[in-house]
């Protein structure tokens, strides 16, 4: 695979999230060609940026690091959601806070009835 051609389309189709980390998953074919695509940034890196910490808690359940509303929760569900296993955004939600609890992020408030 070409590197250089791969980095020019990559910094192409990326270019308005700079910055950001992305995974990204690539097809290489017989003939040296290839297909990627670019997924949703993870959640632990949204919910960083939401919180407005660093990093996580090295003890999560003893140490908070930060917080976040279930709003806050729901805008990252609902980004993340093509690249999730679940069918509704409850469960997507409940996923996202599972995440943030086991990063020392507390999610605060209701959970909101859907």
């Amino acid at each position: 695979v070409n590197i250089m051609d791969f980095c020019k389309q990559f910094n192409a189709r990326t270019q308005d999230k700079a910055g950001k980390v992305l995974p990204v998953i690539i097809t290489v074919y017989s003939d040296k060609s290839f297909d990627f695509v670019v997924k949703q940034p993870p959640v632990a890196v949204q919910l960083k940026e939401a919180a407005k910490v660093q990093k996580g808690s090295a003890q999560p359940n003893r140490d908070k690091v930060g917080q976040v509303t279930w709003e806050q929760v729901r805008a990252i569900a609902q980004d993340k959601m093509p690249d999730m296993n679940c069918f509704t955004l409850e469960s997507a939600m409940r996923m996202v806070a599972g995440t943030a609890r086991s990063m020392g992020i507390s999610v605060v408030g209701e959970f909101p009835n859907m």
